[in-house]
């Protein structure tokens, strides 16, 4: 047999993406900081060096999630892996679970939960709109659930879903709460602890700064107890006396009572750490208490502002209830007369520049525009707002010459904060230790 490919086969160059500025709802560009730690040399995942890293990842994610929860960690996969993890480890076939949607990504979770063999109960609203305390605590009262699971921030309609008084009300009723923070972890107030709430669920490549790939979680000690009365401990890693229980968890990857096992003391084997992302979720939270998650917070409300100001005085109309958007994503309904995506192609090969198309019903109605991470920055938002304009006016739309960029920079110099002017808080050669 030949050792040499077919002669028809060839084979493609070394990659050189083209260059992009990421400002839709995510992914954004990854902090350059953040790809230097994740091109670093692989070691052995049981290298003393390597359970240092791991240890210091998990006392990282407890300053962001806002948590003293042991059960702080990694799941290795994109943040869908992450909230698969989180109800595939706490559903039991026929459990009652309640799902409150206001935009696409509560639709996956319900879905989620369905193929965990749940008994699922929804409540939807008009997109755009989040749900009342009292929508919810009625909701529970009529499904009596075993778990909550709802959606912080979602991107697929900019606005964010109030938190704060949901765990009392879960705790009043004997009810598991689970949120996904995917969208607004870092770049929106979120306090795990002081919301009373069990699990939440998270991404990198939004807010955090940091490529898809890696889903920091981090779980209550009730939702650790649910989790490992279902403990079953792999056939071929078993001894003597290990756990088997009669209803396990229903898939070996997600299974948080064993993942759990492989970060904590036993370290029992699980999987191969994905090392190069656990480099990168590392820095990226390391970066994050650095410059201080008030001061991300403030960042990301900034220069959201900012874009929503240049967006509204480029006369594009602002989608969703304003009172409760995220800092870091803004919708603006699509104007009379243009195509929607073949102004979002205009952008992508004209300036370099992606915007967001929308879901569901707002699908070419409207665009979704992003400020977060690394691109909550002042020059971002005003290229994309400078950039925006001259497609809008090839499109037919009267804009005023240097409306939107003007209007931002105007806000900028109203709010004169410093935040305006950098990336991050900090300098580029940090030395500092985090203190958490």
């Amino acid at each position: 047999m030949s050792n040499t490919a077919p002669s028809s086969y060839a084979v493609p160059s070394q990659i050189n993406p083209p260059q992009r500025l990421l400002m839709g709802p995510g992914p954004i560009n990854a902090d350059p900081r953040v790809l230097r730690a994740m091109s670093a040399q692989l070691l052995g995942q049981y290298d003393p060096a390597m359970t240092e890293y791991m240890n210091e990842t998990m006392d990282l994610y407890r300053g962001v999630f806002r948590t003293a929860n042991q059960a702080t960690l990694l799941v290795d996969g994109t943040s869908r892996a992450g909230i698969e993890a989180a109800l595939v480890s706490m559903i039991e076939p026929g459990d009652r679970v309640l799902v409150p949607i206001f935009g696409r990504f509560g639709h996956l979770l319900r879905e989620i939960a369905e193929r965990c063999g749940a008994e699922v109960h929804v409540r939807e609203i008009e997109w755009g709109t989040v749900f009342t305390p009292e929508q919810i605590e009625q909701a529970i009262i009529e499904v009596k659930p075993k778990l909550l699971a709802i959606v912080h921030g979602d991107t697929s309609t900019t606005v964010a879903q109030p938190l704060d008084a949901l765990g009392v009300i879960c705790e009043r009723h004997g009810v598991l709460f689970y949120t996904d923070v995917t969208a607004s972890l870092a770049g929106n107030e979120f306090e795990l602890d002081a919301w009373g709430i069990d699990v939440a669920t998270a991404g990198l490549q939004k807010c955090l700064g940091g490529p898809s790939g890696s889903a920091p979680i981090s779980l209550s000690e009730r939702a650790v107890d649910v989790i490992n009365a279902r403990k079953s401990i792999e056939a071929g890693i078993r001894v003597a006396g290990d756990e088997v229980s009669a209803s396990p968890i229903r898939s070996n990857y997600f299974d948080l009572a064993m993942i759990l096992d492989y970060w904590g003391p036993k370290r029992l084997n699980h999987h191969t750490e994905a090392t190069s992302m656990l480099f990168g979720a590392r820095e990226c939270a390391r970066l994050l208490m650095l410059e201080g998650i008030p001061q991300a917070i403030e960042r990301h409300r900034l220069h959201g502002a900012a874009m929503a100001t240049g967006l509204s005085a480029l006369g594009l109309e602002l989608f969703g209830d304003q009172s409760v958007k995220m800092n870091n994503v803004v919708g603006v309904e699509i104007p009379d007369g243009i195509n929607g995506d073949a102004a979002r192609a205009a952008m992508l090969n004209d300036y370099g520049i992606e915007i967001g198309t929308s879901f569901g019903p707002l699908h070419g109605r409207v665009w979704r525009i992003g400020t977060m991470g690394y691109n909550a920055r002042r020059d971002t938002v005003l290229l994309t707002l400078a950039a925006l304009e001259q497609v809008l006016r090839r499109g037919g739309v009267k804009v005023t010459g240097g409306s939107g960029a003007g209007a931002a920079l105007d806000f900028y110099d109203d709010a004169a904060s410093p935040a305006a002017e950098i990336p991050n808080a900090f300098s580029t050669e940090d030395a500092a230790a985090v203190v958490i």
